[in-house]
């Protein structure tokens, strides 16, 4: 008796999930209309797309082509930058497992966050998350030169969504300038490998069911799909690439945030082509201190359905869960 597709999903084209020019808020010219589209893509979906966001192709490929080299490396080299407990460096396969899977994910990854030097008050402090960066300098300087370019650009993007984002729940635009003014602006190069049959047999995913665990996220997928959403209704559906853009998705802190108004959506990845897939996500967050608090953006004590958190703890617990360095 043939067993049904685990990762079975509905091809529904590009139409499921919006896409949101976000050219207003970029430039500051239309915050209002981006606002309203984002509050209706956040409620509805989770899921959205973005276009109109002014990052360049070139800095898009160029980000892509040092992720493909740095993969392509042996694991000799790769361990020199293996990943520490800050969650800074390489991740090799077998490391990470979402809370409630039955394997480890299938990939790689190198992780990074905001440049930050070791007498920083915060790394002194050992402030969760706050770390200084592990690039392989002396074996590949590619990785650092060719990647913070994109990644700066997806920052400063970030910022102007964040700001459409305060406005469509009711505050000014300036409202997450503060905490966002030191992020944990923390990005991954992520390198999943095809399926194989062993893969299939235990019902592996690139990356199991999960929701991201800060407040917003900005991925850039390659061209090979793979990418899924549950929706409202249950069903599993493909989101597929869409040239040009970003696919951005609400966190569970910034569903805390909105008292449950936006929601944080479960998604999966799983690569059954032939080839490699790579994707960049850059998980927006505000300064490890910052407390998520519904109260804070007008919603009654009496009627908050969570107790205040701070940003670093909750992402670093979830962290804890899902990541083997941790455990050793």
């Amino acid at each position: 008796m043939t067993q049904p597709d685990f990762a079975k999903a509905k091809t529904t084209g590009t139409g499921s999930i919006p896409v949101i020019d976000v050219s207003g808020a970029v430039n500051g010219t239309d915050v209002q209309s981006v606002a309203q589209a984002i509050y209706r893509a956040a409620t509805d979906h989770g899921f959205f797309y973005i276009s109109g966001h002014g990052i360049s192709q070139t800095l898009m490929d160029q980000a892509f082509a040092v992720s493909r080299a740095f993969f392509a490396h042996p694991t000799e080299l790769k361990r020199t930058v293996a990943v520490n407990t800050r969650q800074r460096g390489w991740m090799a396969q077998g490391m990470s497992k979402m809370a409630g899977a039955t394997t480890h994910d299938l990939k790689e990854v190198f992780f990074w966050g905001t440049e930050t030097q070791a007498d920083d008050p915060d790394v002194l402090a050992n402030k969760p998350l706050v770390a200084v960066n592990q690039w392989p300098t002396d074996q590949f300087p590619r990785l650092r030169d060719e990647l913070l370019p994109y990644y700066n650009a997806v920052c400063d993007v970030a910022r102007r969504v964040m700001s459409a984002v305060a406005v469509s729940l009711d505050q000014s635009p300036d409202f997450f300038d503060g905490c966002y003014a030191k992020p944990l602006a923390r990005g991954q190069l992520v390198y999943y490998p095809p399926s194989t049959e062993t893969d299939e047999a235990e019902q592996r995913f690139g990356v199991a069911p999960h929701t991201d665990f800060g407040v917003l996220t900005l991925l850039l997928q390659d061209d090979s799909g793979g990418l899924q959403v549950r929706s409202k209704t249950g069903d599993w559906i493909e989101a597929p690439p869409i040239p040009g853009t970003l696919v951005c998705n609400i966190g569970d802190l910034l569903a805390r945030w909105s008292n449950n108004r936006f929601a944080s959506t479960v998604h999966r990845v799983i690569n059954r082509t032939s080839n490699a897939r790579y994707s960049i996500p850059v998980f927006f967050d505000p300064h490890t201190d910052t407390v998520i608090d519904p109260v804070d953006l007008g919603v009654a004590r009496e009627q908050s359905a969570y107790e205040p958190v701070t940003a670093g703890h909750h992402i670093a617990g979830r962290n804890k869960k899902s990541f083997a360095q941790y455990k050793t």
